[in-house]
C-alpha cells in the first residue's frame, strides 16, 4: 500500500509536470490508454469470470463519474497544487460513509459521525476561499472526492456482479471515450470557464513528451496493482490508512517541484481529515468495498 501511494502520488505529479503544456483532458486520455492494454492483455490471458451481471447502466455509470473525478484531479493539481489536491482527493471515505447513509441507508455510529464531523472540520481548514486560492478551484478540488466516493458506491453494487477487471475496463473505456468527446467539443465548440471538462488534443512534440505519457500510464497501472494486492494482506481498514502516506508523498514531491511547503493551519486540517478518514475506513462494513477498490 505504501507503494501504491508513491506510485499515486508519482501519477499526479508527472500530470503536473506535463499538464504544463497539454490539456488535462488530454492526460486522462493517454492515461487510460496505458491501461487499457494491460487490462486487455490480463483478460486474453485469463478470461473474465463469469458472474450474473445485469446491470450495465450501473457499469456505464460507474466509468462516466470515476472519469469525471479524474477530470477533477488533475485539474485540481495544476490549480491548487499537488498536497492540497491529494488531501482533497483523500477526503472521500468520509463522503462514502455520508453518502452511504444518505443513498443506501447504511446506519451509522456515534464514532462514525464523529468521525465524519473532524474530517469535514479539517476540510473547513484546507479550503480556507477567503485567505488562499479561487473558491471555485477548491470546489472542484473537492468535486474529485464527491465523484469518487460515488463511483465507489457504484462499485459495491458490482462487485457482486461482474469480475473487477471488467470494472476496471469500464472506467478505462469511458476515460478514452470521454476524452475524445471532450476534445473534440473544445476544438469545435470552445466555452470559457469549462476548461476542466473540454480542450483540445496536442500532439507531443518529442521523445521526452512521448516517454511523460507512457510513464503517466505506467505509474497509474503500478499503483493499481500495488492497491490490489495489498488489500489481500491485511485487514481493509489497517491498509486504507497506509493509503493517506500519498498525502505526504504528494506534499514533498510538490515541494521539490517548487511548491510552498503547507501552512500550519493547512497541516493541522490535514491531521484532521486523515484523522477522520481513518476512523471511517476502520468501519467493519468497509472490509467488503475495499476489496474492490478498481480506481
Amino acid at each position: 500500500m505504501l507503494g501504491a501511494a508513491f506510485f499515486f502520488s508519482l501519477t499526479s505529479a508527472i500530470s503536473k509536470h506535463i499538464g504544463k503544456e497539454f490539456h488535462i483532458v488530454q492526460l486522462v486520455f493517454f492515461r487510460n490508454i496505458v491501461g487499457v492494454v494491460f487490462i486487455l492483455w490480463s483478460i486474453r490471458k485469463r478470461p473474465l469470470e463469469k458472474k450474473a451481471g445485469g446491470k450495465m447502466g450501473l457499469l456505464i455509470f460507474r466509468g462516466v463519474v470515476g472519469t469525471l473525478s479524474l477530470y477533477l484531479l488533475f485539474y485540481a493539481i495544476q490549480t491548487l497544487g499537488l498536497g492540497r489536491a491529494s488531501t482533497y482527493q483523500y477526503t472521500y471515505p468520509i463522503f462514502l460513509a455520508l453518502f452511504s447513509w444518505l443513498l443506501i441507508g447504511e446506519t451509522l455510529n456515534q464514532k462514525e459521525w464523529f468521525a465524519i464531523f473532524i474530517g469535514f472540520m479539517g476540510i473547513v481548514l484546507v479550503f480556507r476561499p477567503d485567505i488562499s486560492m479561487a473558491w471555485q478551484d477548491n470546489v472542484l478540488g473537492l468535486g474529485n472526492a464527491i465523484l469518487t466516493a460515488i463511483s465507489y458506491l457504484s462499485i459495491r453494487q458490482l462487485g457482486w456482479v461482474y469480475d473487477s477487471r471488467a470494472i476496471i475496463l469500464s472506467f478505462m473505456l469511458s476515460g478514452i471515450i470521454m476524452p475524445i468527446l471532450s476534445m473534440v467539443a473544445g476544438t469545435y465548440f470552445p466555452m470559457e470557464g469549462l476548461d476542466f471538462l473540454i480542450g483540445t488534443f496536442k500532439w507531443p512534440d518529442n521523445a521526452n513528451q512521448w516517454l511523460a505519457f507512457l510513464a503517466l500510464g505506467l505509474a497509474a497501472l503500478l499503483g493499481q496493482k500495488m492497491l490490489t494486492q495489498s488489500f489481500t494482506y491485511d485487514k481493509a481498514g489497517r491498509v486504507a490508512a497506509v493509503g493517506y502516506s500519498n498525502i505526504l508523498f504528494s506534499s514533498v514531491i510538490g515541494f521539490f517541484m517548487g511548491e510552498t511547503l503547507p501552512t500550519l493551519s493547512m497541516l493541522a486540517g490535514m491531521a484532521l481529515i486523515v484523522l477522520g478518514g481513518i476512523l471511517v475506513s476502520m468501519r467493519k462494513s468497509s472490509n467488503k468495498s475495499s476489496s474492490v477498490n478498481t480506481d
